[in-house]
């Protein structure tokens, strides 16, 4: 069973390769101006497409033998070009929960944080999974509308794997949907590694809600360079999910067949930390500073806060504006640091804190903050909590991902905690960033169980009402 699917995908790779997608609804007159990149909320959302032109288009592509003729030529194409120094690979399909967006914001991200010196050392390869027409057709009318200059310099490349590149739904799952899910992920992975082995020396994944720092690409060739004479099978340069991996490329093949046989076994991350140990690499090599984020990390929860705050009529309990979470502690799959900004009762766990370690609350948008509240270690005994540490808030958003160029000690903890009422815009400006950070080593297990944060607004609306 395994190795017909196996060779199904090696065949997949030429017919999967949407050379189509490069000409369909090709902008006639590229424009240099980078200003087209410049993505707009209301450019984000899904374009009707009237039906009588997707019939249109879809009859004017021809049957698939057309399809495999034209993508063996451009893969053929593809072959005699100089391979580039990094190819970043992104695997996308359409799903409830996310921001349709998130992949235009992710290719915006990934260019923008580039140079155009960096950018001849780069190939973006994005496989656009699922079987849904309505989907792919729009996806690819954006991304060919937004990046047109990308594409037909050959720097973005599209590929769409074929619905027989997939086992049948069910076969041999008997588990729960998660199953089928984290098995349908896996195989996009397998299929996209595929695609990738010839066009680069290292291999980036990213996810599609991702944002990427600047010029990242110079601090993985540096990375790279001082890691040369140390034998590893991937770096990671973020510490969640499978964001910020980089592969050789020389060892994606025997990737893509390992995600093949065990591609029911188990979710994509945990394969990879057995891979990694297969090339004897027995401990993760995380590379600091982090260089990729989650964009939008854990909508569900991001919708329960939302709907938490529209009902909310209290002033007394919390706000916590939209934001994400980071830190450079280690993360582990259990309790993630987003955890630790939820107003449920979900928590941020670690282990062996060091002195100068963070968890940063980054808000979307700047906020008038009027209290703030950092609750470490349990309830009831007080166990695992930080010791030695501060609260300091934020200012000057910058960068991407967006960061803090100041910082203002608001005060610190004790016995674990903090709650403390926010002077108004003691320096001149709104918070744009609330950071614990811990002042000493500490062995042992380590909770944030919440950051608080109360908005001036909100109170001023409450006493309204």
């Amino acid at each position: 069973m395994h190795c017909p699917l196996w060779r199904c995908c090696v065949v997949s790779v030429g017919l999967g390769v949407l050379w189509l997608l490069f000409t369909l609804e090709m902008p006639r007159e590229v424009e240099d101006d980078q200003d087209r990149m410049a993505v707009k909320k209301d450019q984000m959302l899904p374009l009707p497409v009237p039906q009588e032109d997707s019939h249109r288009r879809r009859k004017d592509l021809g049957p698939p033998e057309d399809w495999k003729n034209l993508t063996s030529k451009y893969l053929e194409r593809l072959q005699q070009r100089k391979k580039t120094w990094l190819t970043v690979g992104v695997s996308s399909r359409p799903r409830p929960g996310p921001d349709p967006s998130s992949l235009l914001y992710t290719l915006l991200s990934v260019f923008r944080a580039t140079s155009k010196v960096e950018q001849k050392r780069l190939t973006v390869l994005v496989h656009l999974a699922g079987a849904d027409p309505a989907w792919l057709g729009e996806t690819v009318l954006h991304i060919s509308s937004l990046f047109s200059p990308q594409i037909l310099a050959g720097q973005l490349l599209l590929i769409h794997a074929p619905p027989d590149a997939y086992p049948p739904a069910g076969a041999g799952a008997s588990g729960a949907s998660g199953r089928e899910l984290y098995s349908e992920q896996n195989v996009d992975h397998a299929f996209l590694l595929s695609s990738a082995s010839k066009l680069s020396e290292y291999f980036l994944l990213l996810e599609d809600n991702a944002f990427c720092a600047p010029n990242f690409i110079s601090h993985l060739q540096w990375k790279v360079e001082a890691l040369r004479s140390q034998p590893w099978a991937f770096l990671e340069f973020a510490n969640l999910g499978v964001l910020g991996k980089l592969f050789r490329s020389s060892d994606l093949p025997t990737l893509a067949h390992f995600l093949l046989l065990f591609y029911r076994e188990k979710p994509l991350d945990r394969l990879l930390a057995h891979f990694r140990v297969l090339l004897a690499q027995k401990d993760p090599i995380l590379c600091t500073p982090f260089l990729f984020y989650h964009r939008a990390p854990y909508d569900p929860r991001n919708d329960r806060q939302k709907a938490l705050g529209a009902h909310r009529k209290s002033s007394y309990a919390p706000d916590n504006p939209p934001g994400a979470a980071f830190t450079d502690m280690k993360v582990f799959e259990v309790h993630s640091p987003w955890e630790a900004y939820t107003l449920d009762e979900s928590f941020f766990w670690t282990l062996n804190v060091s002195a100068g370690n963070h968890l940063t609350v980054i808000l979307n948008q700047p906020a008038d903050l009027r209290r703030v509240q950092v609750l470490t270690g349990t309830i009831v005994e007080g166990k695992y909590a930080l010791e030695r540490g501060q609260v300091e808030l934020g200012y000057g958003p910058e960068g991407m991902p967006q960061r803090c160029s100041s910082f203002v000690l608001l005060g610190r903890l004790l016995e674990g905690q903090l709650d403390q009422e926010v002077v108004p815009r003691s320096v001149g400006h709104q918070v744009s960033c609330v950071r614990l950070l811990a002042n000493a080593n500490q062995a042992g297990g380590l909770i944030v169980r919440h950051i608080y944060l109360w908005e001036e607004h909100a109170r001023d609306a409450g006493r309204s009402g």
